[in-house]
């Protein structure tokens, strides 16, 4: 599905309900999996967290021993299963995604398991899905991992911790890299009752066989308000959103959102119903901006965008991780905003955007099957029309994108 997107006058809406975060509904299913008296709400509605909800559903029914379990797109979901898999003894799994799951890496974390004591094996290339895993109980609980990996990998580890026999102690070895979502891993251990240390590079979770009854309301997701704070920015002063179920210490290293977006003129006010709302109060006085984004790569692609939006340039580093997401995303913004008309370099690990205050109209974004390209894109239809190309991608993480959007008048129409 093409989608022509078209910005009509644009309306204050009511508060945008956001379903929980799909980082943290993912680690909570996979806790719920292994700790089954813990209840959920505000769960992420996100293709992601339906997948990974599915597997382990499917996985606890009283079926052979063996399954094939095909995450799809769900990169959370592949490594966090492959975790978890590992652990459950005498079943057997093999467990596979779609070809551009097939070519994103996941050795690093098969030979941390399989140094515990996994038995985890390729099925096909070396060091990438599918991978075959024949369930066992882990004895070992030593392992070091390289710090600078996708935090997912280290969260995979971490929320199996507690059920190992010994626990577990991780070494990080190197600057860490996404410890918000390390940090985001252990307190959620930590508020259903498990044990944990993280001091230095050293993170230790003691053994935790059972829990009390635990009931948890997931915060709404950050990296999908990245999204509504690009539009305010856009938008003409004191036009405002209103988004629900947000905290102020959250979890999410993508809250960042918040202070970043104070150069683009936008302020958020968090209200005593745990909603934000966020307001264009000024225009922005500057000509570039520069920012580390170690903590919240996902939010990458929004600001960068917002920043051609706003005609300011950019220097954004700290995104090695994003070249083995579900495309090379610093290669796909870098085509994209060049058709838009931009001047913009990539490295491995950052991108620089050049400030300019024409944009090309009509424009067809290719999305690479990547939920956040189509997203980040799509507040450029404040300025200009635009095409957003197989838009139904947005289900991977915010099936209800395109709805909301028309509620503050940016319409699709569906082109061919």
């Amino acid at each position: 599905m093409n989608l022509l997107l078209k910005s009509s006058s644009i309306k204050h809406p009511a508060p945008i309900k956001i379903t929980g975060s799909k980082s943290e509904t993912n680690r909570l299913l996979l806790l719920q999996a292994l700790y089954p008296n813990l209840v959920l709400d505000n769960t992420s509605n996100s293709d992601d967290s339906e997948v990974m909800l599915k597997a382990l559903q499917n996985f606890q029914l009283p079926t052979s021993n063996f399954q094939l379990v095909d995450v799809h797109h769900a990169g959370t979901a592949m490594r966090f299963l492959t975790a978890y898999f590992s652990i459950q003894e005498g079943k057997e799994v093999v467990l596979t995604g779609s070809s551009r799951m097939k070519e994103r890496p996941i050795k690093i974390l098969v030979e941390a398991l399989n140094q515990l004591g996994a038995d985890i094996s390729y099925e096909e290339n070396e060091g990438f899905p599918p991978i075959k895993i024949i369930g066992k109980k882990l004895i070992q609980n030593k392992v070091s991992l390289p710090a600078n990996v996708s935090s997912q990998y280290i969260s995979a580890l971490l929320l199996i911790a507690p059920k190992l026999e010994n626990g577990l102690e991780l070494t990080l070895e190197g600057e860490i890299t996404s410890v918000p979502y390390i940090k985001m891993t252990l307190t959620l251990l930590n508020e259903i009752g498990v044990k944990t240390s993280f001091v230095g590079n050293k993170i230790s979770v003691k053994p935790q066989f059972t829990i009390h009854n635990s009931q948890f309301t997931i915060e709404s997701d950050w990296s999908s308000a990245s999204y509504w704070y690009s539009i305010v920015a856009l938008s003409e002063i004191h036009f405002q959103v209103t988004l629900f179920s947000y905290k102020k210490n959250s979890l999410q290293g993508d809250s960042a959102l918040a202070n970043i977006y104070q150069d683009f003129g936008v302020e958020t006010v968090f209200n005593e119903d745990n909603s934000i709302t966020i307001t264009k109060t000024k225009n922005h006085q500057l000509s570039i901006v520069n920012y580390q984004l170690n903590n919240c790569p996902d939010i990458a692609q929004t600001i960068a965008v917002t920043c051609f939006g706003l005609g300011i340039g950019c220097h954004l580093t700290g995104l090695h991780t994003l070249k083995i997401k579900e495309t090379d995303r610093l290669e796909a913004l870098k085509t994209e905003l060049t058709k838009l008309g931009a001047t913009i370099s990539v490295t491995n690990e950052s991108l620089t955007l050049e400030a300019s205050n024409h944009i090309n109209e009509n424009i067809a974004i290719d999305t690479y099957q990547d939920h956040r390209m189509a997203m980040a894109f799509a507040p450029l239809a404040l300025k200009i029309s635009l095409t957003i190309n197989q838009a139904e991608v947005v289900s991977k993480s915010y099936p209800d994108f395109w709805e909301d959007l028309k509620i503050i008048g940016i319409v699709g129409s569906e082109v061919h």
